[in-house]
C-alpha cells in the first residue's frame, strides 16, 4: 500500500476511535463526529453541542494531507494526534505541526513543512 494511503487510513481510524471514545459518555446534548473528505485529504473531529438556544460547532481535530506529509492544524486532544501517529509507525519527518507559527516549527521536533 503506497504512504498516503496508508496515512489516510490510518488517520481514519484514529479520529473514529477518538470520536467512539468521546461518545462513550457524553456530556448532555454534546456529540463529537467525525468529517471525512478524503477527495481533498481533509479529516476533522467535529464536536456539535447547543448552549441556550443555538447550535455550537468546534473542530477538536483537524488533520490534511498536503504534500505528501501529515499537516495538523488543530489538536485539542490530551495527548495529541501526532503522538498517536508517531506512536502507530508514522515518521516524525512526515508530520507538520500546521498549528504552530511558521518560524517555531523548526524549533520542533516535527517537520517544518
Amino acid at each position: 500500500m503506497d504512504r498516503l494511503a496508508e496515512y489516510r487510513r490510518l488517520i481514519t481510524c484514529l479520529l473514529s476511535e477518538f470520536a467512539t471514545w468521546a461518545n462513550q459518555t457524553p456530556p448532555p446534548n454534546h456529540e463529537t463526529v467525525c468529517v471525512f473528505d478524503e477527495e481533498r485529504d481533509h479529516y476533522v473531529l467535529l464536536n456539535v453541542t447547543w448552549a441556550q438556544y443555538r447550535c455550537v460547532h468546534s473542530a477538536q481535530v483537524f488533520v490534511r494531507l498536503r504534500n505528501n506529509k501529515i499537516w495538523i492544524e488543530e489538536d485539542w486532544t490530551e495527548d495529541g494526534i501526532a503522538t498517536a501517529l508517531v506512536d502507530a509507525g508514522v515518521p516524525k519527518g512526515d508530520i507538520v505541526l500546521g498549528f504552530q507559527p511558521e518560524e517555531m516549527r523548526p524549533l520542533t521536533e516535527f517537520a517544518p513543512a
